[in-house]
């Protein structure tokens, strides 16, 4: 069963490995090609592949549940909401897909998850590297801070459009009719992200004690 579940995660990270690889190359490419005129068309170019990874992403929470990854579940769970709704609620708009924000926002969000899973790759089959555990608790660090930023301005700036939109009317299971003011929402939202200082605080204590532990496996050798 141990040998299943490995191979089961090993599947699921080389598969958004490659994801994440083909939508930075194709970012990094067409960035080349095209300058500045390729930040508007961004989502239309790699937007549903990057929504497949991010909803593949769900699995991960899965993993760490059965016990199959040894991770911190908070911050994965953290992450994958806050990258989900941002997806559904604020990209999926017409008038935000052409925002630069979005290419900086999808940039960042691949740089976090190539420095995450080849670690976990080489972790899953007792492979691991000091270079890649160093690099991935090390550097993710600095990079996820200015992800949670981009989001907050990503959110910011879809605001104006939501508010054109109104509120949403929705039927509930009892005979009331509810009304929801999206701008609200997103307000609610944007001091949610502030859960990534949890996440940060979460790493740093996880990155300390991940080297400790490679330093005292050295020390026994």
């Amino acid at each position: 069963m141990k040998i299943y579940d490995n191979i089961c995660l090993i599947h699921c990270c080389f598969f958004l490995f490659c994801g994440h690889t083909w939508i930075l190359a194709n970012m990094m490419a067409r960035f080349l090609t095209f300058g500045r005129d390729a930040l508007a068309d961004t989502f239309y170019s790699v937007g549903v592949v990057m929504s497949l990874c991010q909803l593949l992403s769900i699995l991960e929470l899965f993993h760490i549940a059965d016990g199959i990854e040894k991770a911190r579940p908070l911050p994965r769970l953290v992450q994958v909401i806050e990258r989900n709704l941002l997806l559904v609620m604020v990209i999926m708009l017409e008038d935000v897909q052409s925002k630069p924000v979005v290419c900086v926002q999808f940039f960042l969000w691949n740089v976090l998850d190539l420095l995450r899973y080849p670690h976990e790759l080489l972790c899953v089959m007792d492979t691991p590297s000091f270079d890649m555990l160093w690099t991935r608790y090390t550097l993710w660090i600095p990079i996820y801070i200015l992800s949670v930023v981009t989001e907050g301005v990503t959110l910011y700036q879809a605001l104006p459009y939501f508010d054109s939109m109104g509120s949403y009317s929705i039927q509930l299971t009892v005979p009331v009719s509810a009304h929801i003011h999206l701008p609200i929402v997103l307000l609610v939202l944007l001091p949610a992200l502030a859960a990534g200082k949890i996440i940060c605080f979460s790493l740093l204590k996880e990155r300390k004690q991940h080297l400790e532990k490679w330093n005292k496996k050295l020390k026994r050798k």
